[in-house]
This record gives structure tokens, sequence and C-alpha cells, in this order.
């Protein structure tokens, strides 16, 4: 059984400095892992075994890789119907600047939340 009141955030925005040099031209969420997958993965994976699939990916620093990955092989609308992982770029919805932490990104993006109305909203890091 799905859990179609559960909205999750998965927060992919991070530099990853300490992962330098392997994040020189990527965001941490995107350094691969094993030839195939990304550190996001494992996030992605463990939610949608959760029966989770209403999914943000919130990315902003180098985010490209990233975003071609999942939308290569994330797609859940084959899988569930009217389910989705959705990556989400910064908007600048709240004034001039980039996320300033974690709690800005998901305050940006409260706007998201409200449409989808959920009874539970959790919060990931990747």
């Amino acid at each position: 059984m799905a859990y179609p009141k559960v909205l999750a955030f998965i927060l992919a925005g991070g530099k990853g400095e300490r992962l330098f040099p392997l994040t020189a031209f990527r965001s941490k969420p995107s350094v691969p892992i094993g030839g195939r997958y990304r550190i996001v993965d494992f996030v992605l994976s463990n939610l949608v075994n959760s029966q989770i699939y209403s999914l943000y990916l919130l990315v902003q620093y180098r985010s490209q890789s990233l975003i071609e990955h999942v939308r290569m092989h994330w797609n859940l609308s084959s899988v569930v119907k009217d389910h989705f992982v959705a990556v989400v770029p910064p908007q600048m919805r709240m004034g001039p600047e980039w996320f300033q932490g974690t709690a800005d990104a998901v305050f940006q993006n409260v706007n998201l939340i409200q449409q989808h109305n959920p009874e539970l909203v959790i919060i990931f890091g990747a």
C-alpha cells in the first residue's frame, strides 16, 4: 500500500567540500558510486521501497549531472500513476538569495507543501 498523503523533500544541493576533488564538477549527491549509481540513489531507493512516491528533489550547487541522472533513472510516473520525482531548482521566492541552508530550502518551497496538502512531510538529506 502506498502512502499518498506523504510528501518527501530530498535536500540535494550541497557542495560536498570534504569530498573534493570528487565534487570539483558536480554536487555531492551526484557523486558516482560503483560506476552506475549516485549518492542520491540510496535515498530515492529507500523512499520508493518504503512506498513513498511523491518526492521533490531540491537542488542548487552544480546540479546539471544530478538532474540528468534523475530524469533518466527515476521516472515514477511509469510505475505508479500520479506520483513523481520532481527536481526543484532554487526559485528565489523569498528574495534575491539562493537557499541559505536546509530550513530555508524547505521554507522557500512551502508552496509545494500547500499544493499537495499532505498529512506528513518528510525531509531527507542526500
